[in-house]
């Protein structure tokens, strides 16, 4: 076993956008290692919460009122390479997602890799 040090981003969309942003992320990162690609993990539906405030452009709810919207949770893991990163981010996530702030989270973690011996 080795351990690879990877970003790992959480990024909460509408259920109606999911499709189109698992394709916007695979269109520029592979997610995957040596034997798998195309590797996410999503949660079940939950609810995102947000009050937008004046000067915000939301594409749901009105500027002043809180809305509350069914949202999923996308996880993947990318190698640890800020440029990397910043293109998934640019072109993959923000181009593909409906929101003007959509919610993503980046964190630094490392990602246990099995050889074939375990």
């Amino acid at each position: 076993m080795r351990l690879r040090e990877v970003y790992r981003v959480t990024v909460f969309v509408p259920p109606a956008h999911l499709q189109a942003l698992h394709e916007g992320i695979l269109s520029v990162e592979p997610l995957g290692d040596e034997r798998y690609d195309a590797v996410m993990w999503l949660s079940a539906p939950g609810i995102e919460q947000f009050r937008p405030l004046a000067g915000a452009h939301p594409a749901q709810g009105a500027v002043g009122e809180l809305a509350r919207v069914p949202s999923v949770c996308l996880t993947f893991a990318i190698p640890r390479d800020p440029e990397r990163l910043a293109r998934v981010l640019r072109e993959g996530v923000r181009r593909h997602h409906p929101w003007e702030s959509p919610a993503i989270f980046v964190d630094e973690s490392l990602q246990p890799i099995f050889d074939d011996e375990g």
